[in-house]
């Protein structure tokens, strides 16, 4: 069973995942409280972004950047003044619709990119009605800029005017001449960031999908501008296969198909080894945490959805129970971001080469740009689970972003607890784990189940003689014995997938 994204919603709230924010009042759209359990999550989600993208790479580094900047930032990356979507507004409920969503829902086409004009068009030509009231008289089509503004300082005027930023990439360009002065790095190089970002949507949409505030974790992969297609990683991913649907698929009415990144460079389909390599490594971190492979793709931007600067832009996307939907953005972006700032600032933004002893501005080939709200949302997919034999559900998340690792659970409270407590106190010096002694064994286990804990540690009275405990495993129930001398080491290799618990 597939639960629809509303199911999704209510599942997070009663396991204590994801509330709606300000509840009490009567909540706000498009703004979430993540709970106990989704805050460990999503820390353990980030973390193992980031292990993943810097700690085990040399030529990636971090920043940890201000949400609030100069407006001018704003300005020269034109999010200022052209930063939004297309709204229409029903003329008789008076309901305000995002015109590209609309157009899909309605007529299961992709709109995504098309201008004003041709969203009204489609509107007007297919008679497309209003959702809530279904009258089909709406006003002109127009844009709708989704920077949310602030005022900065005791004094409110044009000149204390701010933005709360809409993405984390322009704080990257705007930092980046003093993260290459102070990180000794060389191109290629990237730097990372996470961090909020705020959209002032005008339809927030699909729980965490499409929300009002969000978490982003981005990369700007910066290179040589005469070196745009020599990637020296592509050797690791030539192999790497996914599923493809490119402009030309799109344009023609092809089906999407498996493809090797080595297929996908020959062929031209992909046009630089850089964005091969991206979009494979972005594919493999989801699956090393243990998202299903099968239900990713990539896609490519058609030429009149590409952004202006764009020399070529791919989507990995995910099937979500709405439709095949963008996690992350890849775009070659060339160097039109620096360009801009150093246009706006009137600053040198431009780098020594030591090669060619001439300065040069460095091209963004890819930019690894994803939410994790998004990521949150396709591992609580993948890993949800209706068990019929166990008659529960069964949250089968990796040991890695598991929330909790294990449960500590006497068998029964007398004469076991104390025990218990000391096989307890040894392991949360090392992991996350909980101690448990309310009801039955097996309703105990279930509850674990359902939050996605990997395994039950239970305490007997042949443990108080034989110094072992059981360990269960939450996938394939499986019980095996553990000295309580070894057991600290033995669930350390465990949630690390150092062993297996099969090997045990």
């Amino acid at each position: 069973m597939t639960l629809t994204i509303d199911e999704m919603a209510t599942f997070c709230k009663k396991k204590g995942f994801v509330y709606p924010s300000s509840e009490l009042y009567g909540g706000i759209a498009g703004f979430f409280d993540y709970g106990p359990l989704g805050a460990d999550l999503k820390e353990n989600l980030k973390r193992s972004w980031w292990q993943f993208h810097v700690h085990e790479r040399e030529d990636i580094v971090g920043i940890d950047g201000s949400i609030i900047a100069h407006p001018k930032i704003w300005q020269a990356s034109g999010h200022a003044e052209c930063f939004g979507d297309v709204m229409v507004e029903c003329k008789k409920c008076h309901e305000r619709l995002r015109a590209d969503v609309l157009i899909e829902d309605t007529l299961k086409i992709q709109a995504d990119g098309l201008s004003a004009e041709d969203l009204q068009k489609l509107i007007i030509e297919n008679k497309v009605g209003c959702p809530k009231c279904k009258a089909n008289d709406f006003t002109d089509a127009k844009a709708f800029n989704l920077m949310f503004t602030t005022n900065v300082g005791p004094i409110e005027n044009e000149e204390s005017k701010a933005y709360l930023r809409a993405e984390t990439a322009q704080i990257i360009f705007s930092a980046f001449k003093n993260v290459f002065e102070t990180s000794r790095m060389k191109l290629p190089f990237g730097i990372a960031q996470m961090g909020k970002a705020f959209r002032n949507e005008i339809a927030p949409r699909n729980f965490l999908f499409r929300c009002r505030e969000f978490e982003q974790m981005e990369i700007e992969y910066f290179i040589h501008p005469d070196d745009t297609n020599n990637c020296p990683f592509i050797e690791e991913v030539m192999d790497y296969s996914m599923l493809v649907y490119s402009s030309d698929m799109q344009l023609n009415k092809k089906e999407p198909k498996e493809m090797k990144i080595k297929e996908l460079l020959e062929n031209g389909v992909i046009k630089t080894q850089w964005h091969g390599y991206w979009l494979a490594k972005e594919h493999q971190w989801f699956v090393s945490l243990g998202a299903n492979g099968s239900k990713f793709r990539i896609r490519q931007h058609l030429p009149d959805e590409k952004s202006h600067y764009a020399l070529d832009t791919w989507d990995l996307e995910y099937e979500f129970p709405f439709g095949w939907k963008e996690l992350q953005g890849m775009a070659n972006r060339t160097d039109f971001d620096l360009q801009q700032h150093m246009k706006h600032s009137k600053k040198d933004l431009s780098i020594f080469d030591e090669g060619t002893q001439k300065k040069i501005v460095p091209h963004v080939v890819a930019e690894p740009s994803q939410g994790v709200d998004r990521a949150f949302l396709v591992f609580m997919y993948d890993a949800y689970e209706e068990d019929k034999e166990r008659g529960n559900i069964v949250l089968k998340l990796s040991n890695k972003l598991a929330p909790i690792k294990a449960i500590v659970c006497p068998l029964i409270k007398k004469d076991l607890s104390e025990l218990s407590r000391e096989v307890y106190d040894v392991l949360k010096t090392e992991m996350h784990v909980q101690y448990d002694q309310a009801g039955s064994i097996g309703k105990r286990y279930a509850r674990a189940d359902e939050i996605g804990i990997p395994y039950g540690i239970t305490i007997d009275h042949d443990s108080l003689e034989k110094k072992d405990v059981t360990i269960r495993d939450r996938d394939s129930t499986e019980q095996k014995r553990v000295k309580i001398s070894e057991l600290k080491d033995v669930m350390k290799k465990l949630i690390s997938y150092e062993i297996k618990f099969e090997d045990l």
